[in-house]
């Protein structure tokens, strides 16, 4: 079999048969309304794309405090559910499937947006600066969260998992990565608790597993997937020893029988920042279910991928962005639309809604 046809041959996720093995990766766009609700553009945005064999939605909080970055959407109250709904109907009379990522930012929220202080593992501040209506500013000092407020927010991300059933996705998946809570918890760099939720790499990843088996419950596990980034320096993340840990990460949740797995590998920033490049190829061995393979895509990578047996899908990021056909142009090998990076974030249809998709 050419890698061509196994890029677009079918693929089992959980209860769905997916027509090609080309995901749509979650990404920020920050186009959602004051109160959390998605715009009114996000439905033909999404819909745009569902030729996609399995669209991730963008990071969505599960708390009103969860807030780095402006007019990013919810689904921590009905109303959240309700305005998603229009998306997914969407979708899925294009024929597609789309998921729902579930985020907290942790530590890397800051109080120009929540008015308050951010919540941690530990009491240890991201270095550098973010973004904020003022300007960049520093990252402040987090709380760090006691025994109930780490079960709180366990019961948070199950309440989003339930919300997000009610808007009609296909599944969830939990955010795993990119220095926002649940890598918090992950990683010994801002994870120094001496409690069970922090020390060995079996107490730092029960986090991780509370989260994942509560929204589980909601679900039930093969509709429920997992993205991590082992290899990520993004918002300071940094480990003494992050094989270990996340080779411990990945068997306990390929014991869950979940959905998939995404594994974002290292990007030439986080190269750049000292890490320690693991591969999607290292974790293969360690992880039984659907394996999806993220970082610089293009179709040649990830039919090598495929070919190799190292991963099962693979999930487009920026390509898929400015390509709302995608799988089409990556069938023919047809030329790409350039990305404008100039509107990756900004309100409206430019750069959103606007990407011209192949003639006939």
């Amino acid at each position: 079999m050419s890698p061509k046809s196994d890029l677009f041959s079918r693929l089992v996720v959980g209860p769905y048969v997916l027509p090609n093995r080309v995901f749509m990766a979650p990404l920020t766009r920050c186009r959602a309304d004051a109160d959390g609700s998605p715009g009114p553009l996000s439905a033909e945005y999404y819909a745009q794309r569902a030729s996609a064999g399995l669209i991730v939605a963008e990071a969505t909080r599960v708390r009103s405090d969860s807030v780095a970055y402006p007019n990013t959407p919810g689904i921590y109250e009905p109303k959240h559910a309700t305005a998603w709904r229009e998306t997914t109907r969407a979708v899925h009379a294009k024929g597609g499937r789309i998921f729902l990522q579930l985020w907290h930012v942790g530590r890397v929220a800051h109080p120009s947006f929540t008015g308050g202080t951010p919540v941690g593992p530990s009491a240890i501040a991201a270095a550098g600066t973010t973004w904020t209506p003022k300007g960049q500013e520093p990252f402040v000092l987090p709380h760090a969260m006691t025994e109930p407020e780490i079960l709180e927010m366990v019961d948070a991300f199950r309440t989003a998992g339930a919300l997000a059933l009610e808007a009609g996705f296909d599944g969830v998946q939990i955010h795993g990565a990119n220095g926002y809570l649940v890598d918090q918890f992950l990683r010994d760099g801002s994870n120094r608790r001496t409690d069970r939720w922090g020390g060995s790499p079996e107490n730092r990843c029960r986090f991780l597993l509370a989260v994942v088996d509560a929204v589980a419950d909601v679900w039930g596990p093969a509709r429920v997937a997992v993205r991590l980034s082992p290899s990520g320096t993004f918002n300071d993340m940094r480990d003494s020893d992050p094989r270990t840990l996340f080779a411990h990460a990945v068997r306990e949740l390929s014991k869950r029988g979940l959905a998939f797995l995404e594994i974002r590998e290292a990007g030439d920033d986080d190269v750049r920042h000292g890490a320690d490049p693991i591969p999607v190829a290292f974790f293969r061995p360690l992880y039984a279910g659907v394996l999806v393979a993220n970082t610089a895509m293009t179709a040649a990578k990830a039919n090598g991928y495929l070919a190799e047996g190292v991963a099962d899908a693979a999930s487009f990021g920026t390509a898929f962005l400015a390509n709302p056909d995608l799988p089409e142009r990556l069938r023919r090998g047809a030329p790409l639309n350039a990305a404008d990076a100039s509107t990756f974030y900004t309100p409206g249809p430019k750069g959103y809604v606007d990407y011209p998709a192949l003639a006939g």
